[in-house]
């Protein structure tokens, strides 16, 4: 949800013309995260949970590449960026260490 919220404040700084561009491709990706990962613990068996898990994992990987085009647009700063993905990092390295544990 952290990561979320982060992205909405960057992305509220973004230009105008990117509305319905990169600012609303990087907080579908963002928002996706954790909405799969709660569908995913909704539902009633392992599988089914693993599979969101692993959809939530593909935003991850989207949402990093955006991250990194916003900055090279100079639509934020390295250390935006550089907190932005730390955060990226850590959550797919728990979601993947969830998926393995199921």
């Amino acid at each position: 949800m952290e990561i979320v919220k982060d992205v909405y404040r960057l992305t509220s700084r973004f230009p105008e013309h990117e509305l319905y561009g990169l600012t609303g491709q990087m907080r579908r990706s963002g928002v996706s995260i954790p909405s799969n990962v709660a569908e995913g613990f909704r539902r009633q068996y392992a599988k089914e949970y693993r599979q969101f898990l692993r959809v939530s994992l593909g935003s991850c990987a989207e949402l990093e590449t955006q991250v990194t085009i916003a900055r090279e647009l100079s639509y934020m700063s390295k250390g935006e960026e550089a907190q932005l993905l730390e955060k990226l990092d850590h959550e797919c390295r728990m979601i993947s260490s969830l998926t393995k544990k199921l």
